[in-house]
């Protein structure tokens, strides 16, 4: 318990430390961006007052011309010093402008570097988590206005480098500052527009199935899912309807060479116009309908063998567009995160543990790779310490419930992974072929095991697990020793490892006549009987036969020491459902009935005039 407690507090202390760490960094990238948009203006007011200093020379100039023509004698020595001062006067103005602008430059470079290899890195990294059950916060609206904030006053320092050049083209000066760094500045500018606007394509939902949305990147055959990308960079300029074309494993040649590695096909339309998503303002596409068919096996010559099975099997599926402007083409490129596809029809009835190993596939792929499109992962998969992949099979349950997994269940899944003696140590390695291979009574995978009872809970006992009246994952042993000490009528309820398709065992302790604790388990309620009797109802009916007695039920108290009927009393459905419901409706039938006729009766007596 002590252990239990340290760790939890270590880590809460580490995800604050984490948190706050976060809140400092965006406030620090905030308020750079504010000072490079601040800058920006100031340069804007400089060059109005450029401007006018300008045009306030211009005129000078040209009233002195004039009055030099009529009086042909030439200008005097004082008015060529006025005129020579006067240039002097602009080229200073004109050098601070250009250093201002130089300056603005660097730190929108300095910015854009921390975005692009910063901040949207990590950005891609916590949607990854997201799409294995992590946080959901995923701060992409943050990343959207910072990106827009730096490309709108690139854009501002280009059309001002424009602008000044148009006035000083006007005149001509002795070493003219701008032209000697106009265009090494316009050339920087260009540039850091273009590297902004290439890195803001993300894909903003990965590939999922729409009736399976918490599980992202397993698809199947046949079956049409969807994607959506987003430009994260929000310019009047840039809505120009780009169109977007989407590809499965683009520019990955070197597989069409491996044996076994099958190839796709994408019935959809292949392209798209990017328009303005309402959500966000931004540029965006969405892909509803893609179905994915495999081509038909060719018999080139293989120059190698990838012997993976079809869940460690990853595929790439990429978007291509090219944004024209007036004066400027730039492409863009993104990919999802690697998808596993199952063959069409292939479900858990038809090949048991299919689904749940591809689900384990994208787990293990998103918690370990680096890489982020290593399609040969499952060559060589890196084992993961318990500490991380605990974190993440307990996220499957947050992330679908309100409830995930507490230390108990997780020890009972570290005993079956690691063993009874290193089931304590953090850094215990698991690797991918243990995590997938290893075996629980029903002579299912572990991996299997957890994927069912999720789907049971989220499916059949939603409630019941979120008010934390099931016990879950929990071993025979430290079942019986939770209830050995309690009153008789003590029950439990905790996952079943016989039952493959998932189900719940109820455990009971009773006394023999000589006082001693027997611990009793009734067979397992599998999710077949679930859908005709609820669970709660099967709790309240529930009764066992001792000898010549009368039935009884022995289940009284939920462990701990919780009454049964104020456990699951508001869950219990009445028998009588339907006889009441039939008796509710007469009776409404016939009110309605008696007032129709009283209000005829009424009508009639005002019409005729009687007393009443």
């Amino acid at each position: 318990m002590a252990a239990i407690v340290s760790n939890t507090l270590n880590e809460e202390k580490s995800l604050v430390c984490q948190e706050s760490t976060t809140m400092a960094q965006q406030k620090d990238l905030d308020h750079k961006v504010n000072k490079l948009k601040k800058s920006v203006q100031e340069i804007e007011q400089d060059i109005q007052v450029l401007e006018d200093l300008q045009y306030e020379y211009d005129f000078k100039k040209n009233t002195l011309e004039g009055q030099v023509e009529a009086e042909t004698n030439g200008r005097t020595t004082t008015e060529m010093q006025q005129e020579e001062m006067g240039i002097t006067v602009l080229n200073i103005k004109i050098e601070v402008v250009i250093k201002e602008m130089a300056n603005v430059l660097t730190l929108a470079e300095q910015i854009q570097h921390t975005l692009i290899s910063d901040e949207l890195p990590e950005w891609k990294k916590r949607q990854q988590m997201a799409c294995i059950g992590g946080p959901h916060n995923t701060c992409l609206e943050h990343l959207q206005s910072w990106f827009t904030a730096v490309a709108e006053c690139l854009q501002q320092i280009r059309q001002q480098l424009k602008k000044v050049q148009e006035l000083v083209q006007k005149f001509t000066y002795n070493n003219d500052p701008l032209t000697l760094g106009k265009s090494q500045l316009d050339e920087q500018a260009l540039s850091l527009f273009k590297n902004l606007i290439s890195n803001s394509l993300v894909v903003d939902r990965q590939p999922c199935i729409p009736h399976y949305p918490q599980r992202p990147l397993v698809l199947k055959m046949g079956v049409q899912f969807k994607v959506k990308i987003r430009l994260l960079v929000k310019l009047p300029e840039l809505n120009c309807q780009p169109k977007v074309k989407i590809s499965i494993d683009k520019g990955f040649s070197e597989m069409d060479t491996v044996k076994g590695f099958r190839n796709f096909l994408l019935l959809t339309n292949h392209t798209k116009v990017m328009n303005l998503d309402e959500s966000s303002e931004c540029l965006a596409a969405e892909f509803p309908h893609v179905i994915l068919k495999e081509r038909t096996p060719s018999n080139r010559t293989n120059e190698w063998s990838l012997s993976l099975t079809i869940y460690e099997e990853l595929h790439l599926i990429s978007f291509d567009t090219q944004l024209i402007l007036p004066d400027l083409c730039i492409d863009l490129s993104i990919t999802c995160l690697p998808v596993v596809l199952l063959s069409a029809g292939m479900s858990n009835t038809i090949v048991p543990g299919l689904v749940s190993s591809a689900w384990g596939s994208i787990l293990w792929y998103n918690m370990l790779c680096s890489e982020p499109h290593n399609l040969t992962f499952f060559l060589n998969p890196p084992p993961v310490k318990w500490e991380q992949l605990s974190k993440v099979i307990s996220w499957q349950f947050s992330s679908v419930t309100k409830r995930a997994l507490n230390s108990e269940q997780l020890r009972t899944l570290a005993d079956k992974l690691l063993g009874h003696e290193t089931r304590d140590d953090p850094e215990g390695l698991v690797h991918w072929k243990t995590f997938l291979h290893t075996s629980v009574e029903s002579g299912g995978s572990l991996l299997h095991w957890i994927y069912e009872h999720l789907q049971l809970t989220k499916l059949n006992v939603l409630s019941i697990w979120n008010d934390g009246y099931i016990m879950g994952f929990l071993s025979k042993e430290r079942e019986k020793a939770f209830l050995i000490d309690k009153p008789p009528g003590t029950f439990l309820l905790r996952f079943s490892e016989s039952c493959r398709e998932g189900g719940i065992i109820i455990t009971w302790v009773e006394h023999s006549q000589d006082g001693e604790p027997v611990v009793h388990s009734a067979k397992p309620y599998t999710r077949a009987d679930m859908n005709r009797i609820p669970l709660p109802n099967f709790i309240r009916d529930y009764t066992v036969t001792a000898g010549e007695k009368d039935p009884v039920n022995p289940l009284v108290y939920l462990y701990p020491d919780i009454p049964r009927d104020v456990a699951f009393g508001r869950y219990y459905t009445s028998a009588s459902d339907g006889r009441d419901f039939t008796f509710t409706y007469t009776v409404g039938l016939l009110y309605a009935l008696h007032t129709f006729v009283m209000c005829h009766i009424w009508h009639a007596k005002e019409t005729a005039q009687i007393p009443k």
